[in-house]
Parts: structure tokens; C-alpha cells; sequence
């Protein structure tokens, strides 16, 4: 062994012994501890020759913290090992100056996606990273260009090793290690949405593996650990001290660790300005995940409550209005038998008045929720929706009764639907169909038009809402075959089977829906049950 070998190799032991002594939070001593051993074993063995190569480069790229957060950085030192082991036993200069240029790019990327503090403390990470890489390309040129100056360019090797460890072991003790651990805490904390595995987080940045985070809880009055459990501060293991971490001089968190933390007091600041960033963060998004879930229930609230509006309504249209408008034209027609010859010819235009009303009335009812959809479900409304579509319309129900919401939304989706497609769309055929899947009731309304709906719409963006407000969605787009699909999905549980829903249907409520949803029919039953002796006075 040489004596420029042994220097180096010293240097290199030394350097790695003093920054992890000194720095025992970073890694980047045991970097060069490593590199110092490698380069003993390769001066005794040959084929090891290069085999420090390796945790240089990886040295270099993950200066000051030891730790590598880039994937190109992280493929470069992975190429570095690889390499250092493979030209030991094969010569490769062309492998070596890839390896170089690697170097150059890896460290630019690094320095480049860097800022602030970290930004400073990087220059000299990325001067080091420069200069390894230049001798590296020396060597490789010297041998592709046969330039026969071994000696002269294993000297400067050696100097240029020694060189980038000295000055990156005295920039490590004394130079901006402190700011860059915090803006890589900061930065590790920033992607956080919660607090889980923020203990680990400050235990690595402040070098203190029995570190403890307690959070402080206002209405207890004491702190928690990660898991929720007491954690007593006064009570903490022997040789241990707490920090308090505050926020508008109120505790929100502690910090039990090792006395030796507070030996760099910027770093604890630091550390403890980070953790109170993190906890108002996480205390923000609570608060906002809080709101939206008040403010989702609340709009479902509305929904429902005016979906119970329109039931009452719809009932005592059909108990009031309604059966009276019935009874009133039960009576003329009966009283036109008995009636003279000038007020027999006045009943047929007040029957037309009466009757008109009713259909109106009914159709009016129709719009605020159908009697068939509150008797016998969607399996009941939608066929008679379809009948009304003014097109031909295939209609497969696979679910039996909903809650009452769930259903006015289906069906209301249908009827829009439908709607725009007989208004807009040029179609010959549709399609409806709702199932459930997974826990959710799926509604599809295909037709072979034309497409080009808008779920932007005026009368889809309506239904939309109030899709939305139960949690659901309403997505428009082209069918497999042309025209539009339109896709609603809403949540939905404790639906039925269709054998419970036929079921659970009598026979007289599956009539009153066909009935109630046909004016004429509705009509024409009333006054059989008329002249049967039936019906209320």
C-alpha cells in the first residue's frame, strides 16, 4: 500500500469518524466511513479497486442528510454500487465517464428542486458532486485518449478525494446543516394531510430514536401519544426532558427526548416551528372535512324534507282536491237526468270543465310525486313513465323499494331523462335501467339519437343537485351504439329484492298506481264505483 493510498484512506476514516460524532443525525459520516473502509479493502485486493466509488457518489447526492429523496438521484448512486463492482474485474473507461456525466445530472436535479435554506447548504454539496465527477472523467479520458499520464491523474484523484471530504466534513459541523434538516422537515410534513408517523419524522431530523410526541387534548386536559393513549409527562423515563411545543401560548404538543437535542437550539426551534405548522394543518383539514361532512348531511336534510313535502302534498291532493273534483262530476252527470232541456244542454261543458280540472290537477299531482311511485315504487312508475315517453322505451327495474328520497331522485332522473330525449334528441328507441351494485342504486338511460347532452343543463343540472345531495353522481356521455348514456349513482341501503317488492305490493295499491297515474282511468273507476253505491258524500 502506497502512502498517498493510506493517506486518503485515513482521511477518509477520519473524516466519517468526526461528522458522525459530531452530526450523529445525519449519515453522511457513515458515508465516509464506508468509503474509508472500501478504499483499504480495494488497495488489498484489486479486484475491489473501484469499489469506494459507490458510496461517494451516493455521499454526494444525499448530502447533508445522508438520505436520498429523488428517484434519479436514488438510480445513479444504485448505477454507482453496480459499477464499482463490475469494472474492478473489467476495465470499462466508457463506463466510467457515463458514470460521471450520471454524477452531473443527478446533482444539478438535486440542487434544482431545492430552496431557501437547503438551497445554501447545497452548494457545497453540488461543488463536491462536480469536482468527483470531473476526476472521474480525467481518468476516463486518459485511458480512451491515451494520454499515458497515470500518475499525474491518480494524484489528482486522490487530492480531489481528500478535498471534497474535508470540505464537506467542515461545511457539515460548521456550515448549514441545520437548515436544510428543517426545510427537509417542512418539506416531509408540507404532503402530510394528518398527523400519523410525524414522531418517526421529528425522531430521525432531531437524531433521537426514543423520541416521544404527545398531543395535547383541551377537553382532558392532558396529552395523548399516536395511539390515543395518556402519556404522562411528568413520569418520563430517567435522563429524558420535555419540550412544550405552543401555539398562542396554549400547548399543543410535547417533545420527551434526549438532553443532547438541545445542544443545537435551531434545530429544536426549528423542529418545534415545523410540528406547530403540522398540528394547525391537520387541525385545519379536520375542521374542513368536518364541514363538508355538516354541510353533505344538511343538503340531504333538505332533500328529504322536501321530498316529504311533496308526499303530503301529493296525499292530500289526491284526499282533497282531487276526490272532490271526482264527486262534483259524479253528481252532474247523475243530476243530468232529472235536469231540464236548457241546463241539460249547459252539464256536458261544465262535465268537460270538471273533467279537464281533474287532469290537470293529476298531472299537476304527476309532477310533485307520482301515486304510483309512493304504492308500488320504481318497478310501478317507471313503466308508466315510459308509456308517456312519446317513443318506444325498454324499462328493466332489478331493485325493489328504496327510501323515499332515493327513489323521487331515480325517478325524476328517468323523467328528465326521457324528456330531453323525446325534446332533443331525434331518437327512434330508449332504454332505462336501474340496478344495484355494491351498495349503490346505478340508474342508465340510453337512446340511439343524436347525442350532445349537456349535464350542464338547466333541467339535468337540477336533478343533478339533488342526485349530489343524497351522494351521489350523474355522469352524460356517447352510448356504445350512438346517441347518449346517461349514468346516475346513488347510495342507497336497505333496498329490497323484486320478489319482496312484488311482495309487499297488494294488488289494490299496483291498481291505484295505474289508476292515479291515467286521469281517464282514474275517472272512469270513480264513477263505476258511483253507480255500484260506493264513494264518499
Amino acid at each position: 500500500m502506497s502512502v498517498a493510498d493510506a493517506a486518503v484512506g485515513t482521511v477518509l476514516l477520519g473524516s466519517g469518524a468526526m461528522a458522525w460524532t459530531g452530526r450523529r443525525r445525519s449519515r453522511v459520516g457513515l458515508l465516509m466511513a464506508v468509503a474509508g473502509a472500501c478504499w483499504f479493502l480495494g488497495s488489498a485486493f484489486p479486484g475491489l479497486v473501484f469499489l469506494h466509488r459507490g458510496p461517494l457518489v451516493h455521499l454526494h447526492l444525499s448530502y447533508p442528510i445522508g438520505r436520498l429523496h429523488r428517484r434519479p438521484a436514488t438510480a445513479v448512486v444504485l448505477a454507482a454500487y453496480v459499477a464499482a463492482g463490475y469494472e474492478g474485474f473489467v476495465r470499462t473507461p466508457w463506463l466510467t465517464a457515463g458514470l460521471s456525466a450520471l454524477v452531473v445530472a443527478a446533482a444539478l436535479d438535486v440542487f434544482a428542486r431545492t430552496s431557501g435554506p437547503a438551497r445554501r447548504a447545497g452548494r457545497s454539496a453540488l461543488a463536491a458532486a462536480l469536482v468527483f465527477a470531473g476526476v472521474l472523467a480525467l481518468g476516463s479520458a486518459n485511458v480512451l485518449l491515451e494520454w499515458g499520464a497515470d500518475r499525474a491523474v491518480l494524484l489528482v484523484y486522490d487530492a480531489a478525494v481528500c478535498l471534497v471530504v474535508t470540505w464537506l466534513t467542515v461545511d457539515l459541523l460548521y456550515g448549514r446543516w441545520t437548515e436544510a434538516t428543517v426545510a427537509d422537515l417542512v418539506t416531509q410534513l408540507g404532503l402530510r394531510t394528518d398527523t400519523a408517523g410525524l414522531q418517526a419524522q421529528l425522531a430521525r431530523a432531531l437524531g433521537d430514536p426514543g423520541l416521544t410526541l404527545g398531543y395535547w387534548v383541551p377537553w382532558q386536559h392532558a396529552y395523548v401519544d399516536e395511539a390515543g393513549r395518556p402519556l404522562d409527562v411528568d413520569r418520563r423515563a430517567a435522563g429524558r426532558v420535555a419540550t412544550t411545543v405552543e401555539n398562542d401560548r396554549e400547548p399543543i404538543a410535547v417533545l420527551i427526548h434526549d438532553p443532547a437535542v438541545l445542544d443545537d437550539h435551531h434545530l429544536v426551534d426549528g423542529a418545534t416551528a415545523a410540528l406547530r405548522l403540522a398540528v394547525a394543518n391537520a387541525r385545519m383539514r379536520a375542521e374542513i372535512r368536518a364541514r363538508v361532512a355538516e354541510l353533505a348531511t344538511s343538503r340531504r336534510r333538505i332533500v328529504e324534507a322536501a321530498d316529504a313535502q311533496r308526499r303530503a302534498l301529493e296525499a292530500e291532493l289526491a284526499t282533497g282536491a282531487q276526490r272532490h273534483l271526482a264527486q262534483a262530476g259524479l253528481h252532474l252527470a247523475a243530476f243530468e237526468a232529472e235536469a231540464g232541456e236548457e241546463l241539460r244542454a249547459t252539464l256536458p261543458e261544465v262535465l268537460a270543465e270538471v273533467a279537464t280540472a281533474r287532469r290537470e290537477l293529476a298531472q299537476f299531482a304527476q309532477g310533485i310525486r307520482p301515486q304510483s311511485l309512493t304504492a308500488g315504487g320504481l318497478g310501478a312508475a317507471l313503466p308508466l313513465l315510459a308509456d308517456r315517453a312519446g317513443l318506444p322505451v325498454s324499462v328493466a327495474v332489478g331493485v325493489g323499494r328504496l327510501p323515499p328520497p332515493v327513489e323521487a331522485a331515480a325517478y325524476f332522473v328517468c323523467a328528465e331523462a326521457l324528456t330531453n330525449i323525446a325534446k332533443h334528441a331525434a331518437a327512434t328507441r330508449a332504454s332505462v335501467e336501474v340496478v344495484a351494485e355494491a351498495g349503490t342504486i346505478v340508474v342508465r338511460v340510453t337512446d340511439d339519437g343524436r347525442g350532445g347532452a349537456d349535464a350542464q343543463g338547466s333541467g339535468l343540472r337540477g336533478i343533478a343537485d339533488r342526485v349530489e345531495a343524497l351522494g351521489g353522481s350523474i355522469t352524460v356521455g356517447g352510448g356504445a351504439a350512438g346517441g347518449t348514456l346517461l349514468v346516475a349513482r346513488i347510495a342507497a341501503e336497505g333496498t329490497e329484492s323484486d320478489g319482496d317488492r312484488e311482495r309487499g305490493m297488494s294488488d289494490e295499491d299496483r291498481d291505484r298506481g295505474r289508476l292515479d297515474a291515467d286521469p281517464r282511468r282514474s275517472g272512469a273507476a270513480a264513477r263505476r264505483g258511483r253507480l255500484r253505491g260506493g264513494g264518499d258524500r
